[in-house]
């Protein structure tokens, strides 16, 4: 029978799931192993198909409204002879009664280990493969990984290698490894069945045994059945041309602009003046005619010149209103701060609704409600509601939280990471996640993506999107709503549903998106990303100042996956040449103390050049200025006497050196391709994490702590790892 008669028939049976003996037929299609098996009638000829596999057999009972087989006693394991197959098959027709249409017969497979594989539809992503360690633990270990399909083959393997257990897969207790080749070929036919036969809702393969010899067989199986349903509309994407010209206005106009001081029509409006904006500034608002010393316009369409852009603050039940006017003006992009919209319930979904719709009869293109506002330096156009004005660069930030939006902006200015554009997304009645991802995708001034994500709109269309820009330049993402307290806290602030975390971090991962634990973490890979090359592999030489950190950093670096690897005879006899003869002469590198400036320098020239390492970290050498600082200032109170200018020209003397160690590292990046990441020693008022050298592929990047410098480094290699895989799959 053909699959899609097989499951025709069960559906017009009224069924909902498969038979176990349908399900393996069905799978086994599919390429997936499945235990020999046989379907007979009656206790008898159990027995006789017993007797031609051999013993020990398994019997269990067979009918399409027989689940949960092994809890209502209908399986029975390990029967050794004839009688025990009688005897088990009898007491299987007693406990099923009506329901019972015959028995299934299979040989035992021994082996210890038990994994489990399976399909189910995801609302957001839609079909969603999984795999991990199976058997009766499986719900309560959830050692399970899921990946998106389509699989390819290469992510297929990867995700054998993502389970906690993986050691399971290799040689185990006197038992062969696992055949990964029959687990790929499972994991890669679950996904074409899902994207076959759409009436498959779900499958679970538990336990798919492995025997002694390595060799997987599904023992047991569920088909789930259901009605493909029709596919969700998606919406129509915005055009990334339309969406670049919300962040490159030649003129503004505030509409609902006002004189109060902290009121967000004159926050937006002061906020884009102090930023010096180029262009015209027009200020709108019926009941003033003056605001600041500027003239106030009753309507936009009292304007005589041309405006690119409204940036709307009245209140929610006006905006409606203000729609018309704005389509007579001819003004098409609007940025609406005004809260009080989905994200307040089912009456302000409605007007959200009739906003949109009003707006697209219009031809408007509306970012928000709801939102922070947006930013782009390289206009000059700071238009957000914290007075915040970061330098140009290459990050590009979208935000679902207008505040954490404006924090990392304030830590991006304080820490020299230059943005590319900034937009607090907000309610994203029209523009969404998905858009900033297409529109990013194209911009040629984009280095880096940064995400922080508590809802998305289209879980399909944001997983392709990011897959495409992950192809071209890194995202790195943040969470919002992973757990039970703050999806909660999700839905009542954007007025939307959170998805089941672990499967948005699957599809995150398979569309090679960098998760951020932590808020910290958006701007510390933002640096990392935008300011260093990408590391070839995973093996990491570290040179400190002091021996601690080293140790410190080199157990950081084994915690997260990166090899520090032993010095080869050649490169220690060049380093003997530079290190006095009591140095370690192993990886981590300790410069004992030296204060002789250009041994650092030297050092890591010499690391740079050694194939045997992918990265180099270095430790102590930035940030002693300030501990001169502090100790000039203890010696002017302690000994008068001392010059106050020698301790002056010693602190340029360093100040210098700092400066040329950061030039020095970044001309070794432009030389041989690879990252340098580095920790201060100590940190003052100048304290940052980027600092930029000129006529340089490549800027310095300096973090305080050895946590922060390994994590990024850990990172920067996993997503290496993703674009070599993504490249071999095609």
């Amino acid at each position: 029978m053909i699959p899609n008669d097989l499951i025709q028939t069960a559906l017009d049976q009224g069924r909902t799931t498969l038979t176990e003996a349908e399900a393996k037929r069905l799978l086994a299609l599919y390429g997936v192993p499945v235990v020999p098996e046989r379907e007979t009638r009656t206790p008898d000829e159990a027995t006789r198909a017993a007797d031609e596999f051999g013993y020990p057999v398994v019997v269990k009972g067979l009918g399409a409204r027989l689940t949960h087989k092994t809890e209502k006693g209908l399986v029975r394991l390990g029967l050794s002879d004839s009688g025990r197959v009688i005897q088990a098959a009898r007491e299987i027709q007693a406990a099923a009664g009506d329901d019972l249409e015959g028995f299934l017969v299979q040989p035992m497979v021994q082996g210890q280990r038990e994994l489990v594989a399976g399909l189910f539809t995801d609302p957001q992503f839609g079909p969603v493969v999984m795999f991990g360690l199976g058997g009766v633990l499986t719900e309560a270990l959830a050692d399970v990984v899921f990946g998106l399909a389509p699989l390819s083959q290469a992510h297929a393997e990867f995700m054998l290698d993502e389970i906690r257990a993986k050691k399971l897969m290799g040689p185990f207790r006197g038992e062969a490894a696992v055949d990964r080749s029959a687990l790929i070929q499972t994991l890669t036919g679950l996904s074409r069945l899902a994207r076959e036969i759409p009436q498959v809702r779900e499958v679970d393969i538990n336990p798919l045994k492995v025997t002694p010899d390595g060799r997987v067989a599904a023992v047991d199986a569920l088909v789930v059945l259901g009605d493909p349903g029709q596919a969700k509309e998606r919406r129509s994407p915005v055009d990334p041309a339309r969406l670049s010209a919300l962040f490159h206005p030649k003129s503004v106009a505030f509409v609902g602009a006002s004189g109060t001081f902290r009121k967000w029509g004159h926050l937006m409006f002061t906020m884009v003046v102090a930023g010096d904006f180029p262009g015209p500034i027009h200020l709108v608002n019926a009941k003033t005619e003056h605001i600041g010393g500027r003239a106030v316009y009753k309507t936009v369409t009292d304007i005589l010149d041309p405006v690119d852009l409204a940036v709307v603050t009245v209140p929610a039940d006006k905006v409606l209103s203000v729609i018309p006017g704005l389509a007579k003006k001819g003004i098409r992009n609007v940025v609406l701060i005004t809260s009080g919209f989905a994200e307040t319930g089912p009456e302000g979904r409605e007007l959200e609704r009739a906003l949109v719709q009003a707006a697209r009869e219009h031809d408007i293109l509306i970012l928000g409600p709801n939102t922070m506002g947006i930013c782009n330096p390289h206009h000059k156009f700071y238009c957000t509601g914290a007075h915040v004005r970061p330098k140009p660069g290459g990050t590009a930030f979208v935000s679902q939280s207008g505040n954490m939006g404006v924090q990392l902006l304030t830590f991006a200015e304080q820490q020299g990471i230059g943005i590319r554009a900034f937009a607090g997304s907000g309610n994203e009645a029209m523009v969404t996640i998905e858009d900033a991802l297409d529109g990013f995708s194209v911009d040629p001034k984009t280095r880096t993506v940064l995400l922080y994500v508590e809802s998305i709109k289209d879980g399909r269309r944001f997983f392709e999107s990011a897959r495409v820009v992950s192809r071209k330049k890194p995202i790195v993402l943040l969470k919002g709503g992973r757990t039970a307290a703050g999806a909660q806290a999700a839905a009542s602030h954007t007025g939307a549903l959170a998805q089941d975390a672990k499967v948005f971090d699957a599809a995150c991962r398979q569309a090679g998106i960098v998760l951020a634990r932590r808020s910290m973490d958006l701007l510390d890979l933002s640096a990392a990303f935008s300011s260093l090359p990408l590391p070839k592999g995973r093996r990491v030489a570290v040179m400190t100042l002091g021996g601690g950190w080293g140790v410190v950093t080199a157990d950081l670096c084994h915690e997260m996956g990166l090899k520090v690897p032993a010095l080869t005879p050649e490169i220690i006899q060049r380093l003997d040449g530079i290190l006095p003869p009591y140095w370690s002469r192993g990886n981590p590198i300790d410069l004992v103390g030296e204060t002789d400036p250009t041994i650092p320098m030297r050092v890591m020239s010499e690391l740079m050049a050694w194939d045997g390492c992918d990265a180099v970290i270095n430790l102590g050498i930035l940030g002693r200025k300030f501990g001169l600082d502090r100790m000039t200032s203890s010696t002017l109170k302690a000994d008068p006497t001392i010059d106050p200018e020698f301790l002056k020209d010693l602190y340029k003397l360093l100040d210098q050196f700092e400066a040329d160690y950061v030039r020095h590292l970044s001309q070794l990046m432009d030389q041989h391709q690879k990252p340098i990441v580095g920790v201060s020693l100590l940190s003052g008022a100048e304290e940052k994490t980027v600092f930029e050298v000129d006529s340089c592929s490549f800027n310095g990047v300096y973090f305080p702590t050895p946590e922060r410098a390994v994590t990024a480094l850990a990172e920067m290699c996993e997503y290496q790892r993703w674009l070599s895989r993504e490249n071999f799959s095609g």
